[in-house]
């Protein structure tokens, strides 16, 4: 591939990817201006229902956590060129959340609704702070490499990829994960809870809580004591309160997670 179209691949796998995250939005915040959410539309008998929806993301998950490990990085390195496996990763996950908004069953039932309209506006407030905290996030960890295109402009530049170095910013000082502690607002965060909801918070929490012990093993492996020691200063998900005495973690050492790529 030339190095143009190497770029145009790497925008194009963005912008598609784009597209899909704010159809997110509006798909798990069931905002009907959109063809499908999460609750729309009349459905299969509950139990294919959650058998489909499952597959659904186990797909997603299968793809997304095993395309980031190292071991496939190799492998894939030496079937294309390197420039775009970043790009290629993001578009292949963002095929599988098209798939997965497009086949998802609704699952009937109401876990919680709430009536009180200030208790409502709450929540949906913190479930816009939660995307907002996802997108943050990944501006704090570099979103233009994290999403492939600092790959591939490099590579149209004739300049060898490098990694980023290692970096505390922002909420990174007090949490190791702030990005998905954003998910994890956007996904409970709901005024209105329905059973298929519920079904995606709880495989997603679950996926999130496995992918991070993937995702810090190889930071471990990668980093060493570096990142060991961060682990040991920095609580995963919730600030930690200072204790008497207690300093601040230090800007060094530190990592920024991976995100969509765990």
């Amino acid at each position: 591939m030339s190095r143009i179209a190497v770029f145009l691949y790497g925008v194009l796998s963005y912008g598609l990817f784009f597209a899909c995250f704010l159809y997110s939005i509006a798909f798990v915040g069931n905002l009907d201006f959109v063809p499908k959410t999460i609750d729309s539309g009349s459905g299969l008998p509950i139990a294919a229902a959650i058998g489909v929806n499952l597959c659904l993301l186990a797909i997603f998950a299968v793809q997304h956590t095993g395309m980031a490990r190292p071991g496939f990085k190799r492998v894939f390195t030496r079937m294309l060129p390197e420039a775009v496996e970043r790009s290629t990763y993001v578009l292949l996950s963002t095929a599988c959340l098209a798939l997965l908004y497009a086949a998802w069953q609704p699952i009937g039932g109401v876990v919680w609704d709430i009536a009180n309209p200030a208790g409502r506006a709450a929540l949906l407030a913190l479930y816009f702070a939660g995307w907002g905290l996802v997108l943050y996030a990944t501006f704090l960890i570099d979103h233009f490499d994290l999403f492939g295109l600092r790959q591939v402009w490099l590579h149209l530049r004739g300049k060898p990829y490098t990694g980023k170095p290692f970096h505390t910013p922002s909420l990174y000082r007090w949490m190791r994960h702030p990005l998905y502690v954003g998910w994890f607002t956007v996904f409970w965060a709901t005024p209105a809870m329905s059973g298929g909801h519920l079904l995606l918070a709880l495989v997603t929490t679950g996926y999130i809580w496995l992918a991070v012990l993937f995702e810090e093993r190889d930071l471990v492996a990668h980093f060493g004591d570096t990142y060991r020691r961060y682990q040991e200063s920095t609580p995963k998900f919730l600030p930690r309160l200072l204790r008497r005495g207690e300093r601040r973690p230090a800007r060094e050492p530190a990592v920024l997670g991976r995100g969509p790529r765990a």
